[in-house]
């Protein structure tokens, strides 16, 4: 669905309710219309299966960033505590797994959350500088959105399918 294309012509049409865009993205795949992309300013229960898009790798991502984590914070303790600085702390033995846990979980906690965050912020081509081309203010406020791509629908077509579906507002833009 979303394409990544520069400077792309497209006509969208602004709706006020997430249940009028579930409707209108039903329609326009009913219709056999080529949404290009459709943004809303809070995910939309049930708008992923409709769109068709598979689900999210990332905690699949999140799982090995854990896996590290966990990884680190044994191993690490291990070599600190058993080859680094051998102390015997109120008599446990230099090798005390179960002293190791509360550490090993939170390393693999923040290696998660780090690893995820730093993944998520690569893929969507996001952080500190990245200017994003943007249809409407509105879209991140309160409005919802379906865009097509004027090359691959008629603007007539467009527009007659924004009125029967109960947009509350029609514009084009280069994007």
């Amino acid at each position: 669905m979303a394409q990544n294309n520069h400077n792309t012509e497209v006509i969208y049409g602004l709706y006020d309710d997430e249940e009028d865009l579930l409707h209108a993205v039903k329609t326009a795949k009913n219709s056999h219309l080529e949404i290009h992309d459709v943004f809303s300013p809070f995910p939309v229960h049930g708008l992923d299966p409709i769109l068709g898009l598979e689900e999210s790798r990332l905690h699949q991502a999140g799982f090995i960033y854990g896996a590290l984590g966990m990884l680190t914070a044994f191993l690490g303790m291990t070599w600190i505590f058993t080859k680094d600085w051998p102390n015997i702390f109120g008599g446990k033995p230099y090798w005390s797994v179960p002293a190791f846990i509360p550490i090993t979980f939170e390393m693999t906690v923040l290696f998660s959350a780090i690893g995820m965050t730093v993944t998520f912020y690569i893929i969507n081509g996001l952080g500190p500088g990245v200017v994003n081309k943007h249809l409407d203010d509105r879209i991140t406020d309160d409005k919802f959105c379906i865009a097509f791509d004027k090359s691959q629908v008629s603007v007539e077509n467009a527009e007659a399918f924004f009125k029967s579906t109960g947009a509350s507002e029609v514009n084009s833009k280069t994007i």
